[in-house]
């Protein structure tokens, strides 16, 4: 089964919590100007409406019939979805259309149609892209007969293909995961392991974005995303290591494990944060796309997921899996 006890348990907190951020920034949003950053608040609201989103669907999707099935083919969807914002950031070429055809619709399909078929198929899936996709787009592309930028073309494809959906398969990929603790089968539910994945890196994303805001001074990279300090990345990356510890019970981790594993997802989270940013200002855009009005692309939301997933995935299976 997906669920169990305590992966409810986890799950109704995550929802509790969402509803009361959301009240607050409700709240916040009603003060005056000179008491708090209207721009700050509608920010984190987007953020938690994103959220809501995504635990809303993952939720149903785990108590209905099929339920790990479900979960691979939403992630299959966010997938799709936040590789045709990647795309579309830079203009394509008419040579570039029918390589983008196969991206899209047969190495995207095929490798969560491999992530489903379970851990049997682990090490076909694990180089279906990073091998097979990469040696094919710039060879489709090359059989177009355009060389004009051709090395820059095949490369926004080719990353576009790893980060959205390579790395980010890896996290419906952990529900398969036979996983060990003590030296002994553990026997907890598969969803507690990527609702502890998620609320960990998205914590780690919301709690660089606060942290910055209140203590943040020194900016790491101005001309890459002025937000982003110092002072607000080791205190998000302290926090969320304590915060992960504590939820160490719907994993197969003990405590310091549970915590070890979350600085490793805070880290990598703001790896993808940064990264995805700097595209974006090389592109000369704010934002990748449009989810709902009045919100950013879904690829803003699932940066820190992409960079974060394979990194926590292959750590767990080497560690804590009997595969």
């Amino acid at each position: 089964m997906l669920l169990d006890v305590p992966a409810e348990i986890l799950l109704g907190i995550l929802l509790a919590i969402l509803a009361i951020a959301y009240f607050a920034g409700q709240a916040l949003r009603r003060q005056p100007q000179s008491v708090v950053n209207p721009a700050i608040v509608d920010t984190f609201l987007y953020r938690i409406r994103a959220w809501w989103l995504l635990y809303a669907v993952l939720g149903a999707s785990f108590l209905i019939p099929y339920g790990r099935l479900a979960t691979v083919i939403l992630f299959g969807i966010l997938s799709f979805w936040a590789l045709r914002e990647f795309i579309t950031l830079t203009p394509t070429r008419l040579g570039d259309h029918r390589a983008l055809f196969w991206v899209f619709f047969v190495f995207t399909p095929a490798q969560y149609i491999l992530v489903a078929l379970g851990q049997q198929y682990f090490e076909t899936y694990s180089i279906l892209i990073p091998v097979y996709g990469f040696l094919f787009v710039p060879t489709r592309v090359a059989l177009a007969g355009d060389s004009r930028r051709f090395l820059e073309r095949t490369a926004k494809i080719q990353a576009g293909l790893l980060i959205c959906v390579y790395a980010l398969s890896h996290a419906p990929a952990l529900l398969d995961l036979q996983l060990i603790k003590d030296g002994e089968k553990w026997r907890g539910g598969s969803a507690g392991m990527l609702l502890f994945f998620l609320l960990v890196v998205q914590f780690g994303d919301l709690s660089q974005f606060l942290w910055g805001k209140l203590i943040g001074k020194r900016v790491i990279a101005p001309a890459i995303n002025s937000s982003k300090t110092w002072e607000g990345f080791v205190a998000s990356v302290l926090t969320t290591t304590l915060l992960g510890g504590l939820f160490w019970p719907v994993t197969p981790f003990n405590l310091l494990e549970a915590a070890c594993m979350s600085l490793v997802i805070a880290v990598m989270g703001f790896a993808g944060s940064m990264t995805m940013s700097a595209i974006k200002r090389d592109r000369g855009v704010r934002d990748y796309g449009t989810l709902v009005q009045g919100h950013v692309g879904i690829l803003d939301r699932m940066d820190s997921i992409c960079f974060a997933a394979p990194v926590f995935f292959h750590l767990t299976r080497l560690f804590f899996s009997a595969a």
